[in-house]
């Protein structure tokens, strides 16, 4: 699949307009076209911009799965959106991580 497709696709499951992405992204409606046209290519700031607007990553527009390598990603969309959260909840998130990786690593030591 081609960037263009995998844009338009990511956009209208996001559930987006073009010009609602458009205005998201801070780029014109015909711009937008342009690139899920496959006429015209974003800079690295756009597809950042896109992304962030699409909550996905950059590899997810750029790359079909099998180019990308074995990935989990439905879980790194899921840390990039922490990106969205206040500090004090970005805080809570950490320490929940944290706190399931100790788990982890003492589960790991008791087996040993």
């Amino acid at each position: 699949m081609t960037f263009a497709r995998r844009l338009a696709t990511t956009r209208k499951h996001a559930g987006l307009t073009q010009q609602a992405l458009a205005d998201t992204v801070g780029i014109h409606v015909t711009q937008l076209r342009r690139y899920e046209a496959g006429t015209s290519q974003p800079t690295l700031d756009v597809l950042r911009a896109l992304a962030r607007a699409l909550a996905c990553s950059i590899d997810s527009l750029a790359f079909d799965d099998d180019e990308r390598g074995p990935t989990n990603t439905s879980l790194r969309i899921q840390l990039e959106a922490l990106d969205q959260l206040n500090p004090d909840e970005q805080d809570h998130v950490r320490a929940y991580i944290e706190g399931a990786l100790l788990r982890h690593q003492v589960r790991q030591i008791n087996v040993s």
